[in-house]
């Protein structure tokens, strides 16, 4: 009844090189995912809340939804989209996807009209 067990423990490393891997790879692992997730989505919503900030009337949009329309009316929170002929729907901003076709500017047809003349 009287034996003894005798347990061997692998030998720490002496270096402190081996307790800085796994933090290193823990930093590397952050350091991928920001730049391969983190940081493209902001580029996305920053890219998208210009385009919802730069909506005009005469503006063809989509909608989230697939809704084509024309922009009729736009204040801070909402845009009007005539989707018929006499048939407006007011949206929220977010709720627009794209920007299909700008409206010319006053400017840009001013200056088509200088060159034709």
């Amino acid at each position: 009844m009287g034996r003894s067990y005798t347990v061997l423990f692998a030998a720490e490393p002496t270096g402190g090189a081996g307790s800085l891997m796994p933090i290193l790879m823990i930093v590397l692992l952050f350091g991928v995912m920001y730049f391969m997730m983190i940081r493209p989505q902001q580029k996305r919503r920053r890219e998208a809340e210009q385009m919802q900030s730069s909506i005009g009337p005469g503006d063809e949009v989509v909608t989230i939804g697939g809704l084509y329309g024309t922009v009729t009316g736009v204040d801070d929170e909402t845009v009007m989209l005539e989707v018929a002929p006499g048939v407006q729907t007011r949206y929220a901003r977010p709720a627009v996807a794209r920007v299909v076709n700008k409206a010319a500017s006053t400017e840009t047809v001013v200056e088509e009209a200088e060159v034709k003349e």
